[in-house]
């Protein structure tokens, strides 16, 4: 009985211990922290509790405890030497049936018997309640509680400086990488906008930068961007961008350069200035392209504008061709529209005029003195319009069936007078056979082109035959509408001979 008594004092013991050891990993290790006399400190607690623990135990049966521990001090005396001198070994290293059991201490003069020890068995430590930390902290010397005060202010103070100098690094890790982009080379993007060019097989577009980078040095280069306003490099800095010549596309184009200049900052890279600086580039006319432009063009290409010298030159050679073939097309239709005006001019004894550009190719011309007359092409029959010079102050009739269409006064002391149907009004009335004097029956593709002719496609046939002239046979608005015409592109035309 004594024995178990001892043996629960003793478990209760190392529950205690247990428990302590676990409160002080929940503090701040006093080992990591050097003192000169935590040595002492930590060896004094433990002779207080047991101090403490030994008054306890007085308090009940002191002689019963002690003999009973001279009793288990003879007994362990009586014990075999072979029991001391007995290994330690692990348990799985032990037989299956010897793992878990062992032989109780103290108990020699009892009865041989193994009793298995069940891991419930074993007291787990418990966390100490409210009253026992009060308890612990009133037997804690002052000297240990300032040691701890010290090392969790020494803790804050080594957590406080590493955070500062967290900051700190932060704070130059950032003004060194500012220092850094001030000496590193910003990819930068402007507009452009070239109708047909692609740089991969024409030249690229040379754009002259004028400025100061951040260091304060003065730049002045020519660079080079695609299609896409997309090649320039420069330093962070204030620059002002402008074209400095046409680039060359695969075809021979030649552009206009734009005249405008831009200033822009670099700041980042990847930086897109599209928004400040963008260039239209225009194609004009290929045979107003100079040998200057298409120089300059050249030289820029070869500088950089192209893959190489060689490609350089392939442009300009395109760009030459191609303005020569522009201008012998040019000189070939100025050639081809002087013949035909040459042949659209009629000249009689006393005015001169051109046929109207309209009419040429569909009409053919007779004269007789200062009588001019214009027909339909391959039918004499069919006159669209007759002129005839009638001195000043005589009268003028014109034929059966025609109305003047208007008057052109020379100077020179005579008037053209321009006569002949109404066709606007005579083709549809004809067809539809209500004219009471028709001038001829017409098919009707010759029908439309009279009514083109003379209305210069201001109306179709269906409407000038259901809306212009209408089902009450009145003439006046054809006629009007063949006279504003006339007027327009014929009689203008009309001079005095010279």
């Amino acid at each position: 009985m004594k024995d178990e008594t001892r043996g629960q004092e003793d478990a209760a013991q190392d529950a205690e211990a247990c428990a302590e050891a676990l409160e002080s990993l929940d503090r701040i290790s006093l080992d990591e922290i050097a003192f000169d006399d935590s040595d002492v400190d930590v060896q004094d607690e433990p002779e207080a509790e047991a101090q403490s623990d030994d008054q306890d135990a007085d308090d009940v049966e002191p002689a019963e405890d002690e003999a009973d521990h001279e009793d288990t001090e003879s007994e362990a005396g009586n014990q075999p030497e072979s029991d001391t001198g007995e290994e330690t070994v692990l348990l799985n290293s032990l037989p299956a049936e010897d793992s878990l059991t062992r032989e109780l201490p103290g108990l020699g003069s009892a009865p041989a018997v193994d009793e298995t020890i069940a891991m419930g068995d074993i007291p787990l430590p418990s966390v100490p309640s409210a009253r026992e930390a009060e308890v612990r902290h009133r037997k804690m010397s002052p000297k240990r509680r300032n040691l701890m005060v010290a090392g969790v202010v020494a803790v804050a103070l080594v957590a406080g400086g590493a955070g500062y100098a967290a900051w700190n690094g932060y704070q130059q890790e950032q003004v060194a990488a500012v220092a850094a982009n001030a000496h590193t080379m910003m990819s930068v993007q402007i507009g452009v906008h070239a109708a047909g060019l692609d740089c991969s097989t024409g030249s690229k577009i040379p754009v002259q930068v004028n400025g100061q980078d951040s260091d304060g040095s003065s730049v002045s280069e020519t660079l080079y961007v695609d299609e896409h306003g997309r090649g320039i490099k420069l330093l962070p800095g204030d620059y002002t961008l402008s074209i400095a010549a046409s680039p060359i596309a695969a075809d021979g184009t030649i552009y206009t350069v734009p005249t405008t200049k831009t200033q822009v900052t670099v700041k980042s890279d990847e930086q897109d200035l599209s928004a400040q600086a963008t260039f239209k580039l225009k194609v004009p006319s290929a045979d107003t392209v100079t040998d200057d432009q298409i120089d300059a063009a050249a030289k820029y290409a070869e500088e950089g504008g192209a893959s190489s010298a060689a490609a350089a030159k392939i442009l300009q050679q395109a760009a030459t061709a191609r303005r020569d073939a522009a201008a012998n097309a040019v000189s070939a239709s100025e050639a081809q529209a002087a013949r035909d005006a040459d042949a659209r001019h009629k000249a009689t004894n006393l005015y001169q005029l051109d046929i109207p550009v309209e009419w040429y190719g569909k009409v053919a011309t007779w004269q007789n003195g200062s009588t001019l007359c214009i027909y339909l092409a391959g039918d004499s029959n069919t006159p669209i319009v007759t002129l005839v010079a009638v001195r000043d102050g005589e009268s003028f009739t014109p034929d059966e069936g025609d109305t003047v269409l208007g008057t052109a006064n020379l100077g020179n002391g005579y008037t053209v007078y321009a006569s002949g149907p109404v066709y606007p009004y005579v083709v549809p009335q004809t067809i539809n056979g209500r004219a009471q004097n028709p001038v001829s029956t017409y098919p009707m593709d010759t029908a439309i082109e009279l009514v083109e002719l003379t209305t210069g496609n201001r109306y179709t046939y269906s409407q000038i035959k259901n809306v212009l002239v209408g089902k009450d046979g009145k003439a006046d608005a054809a006629t009007k509408l063949e006279c504003d015409y006339l007027a327009q592109i014929l009689l203008p035309s009309i001079k005095a001979q010279d």
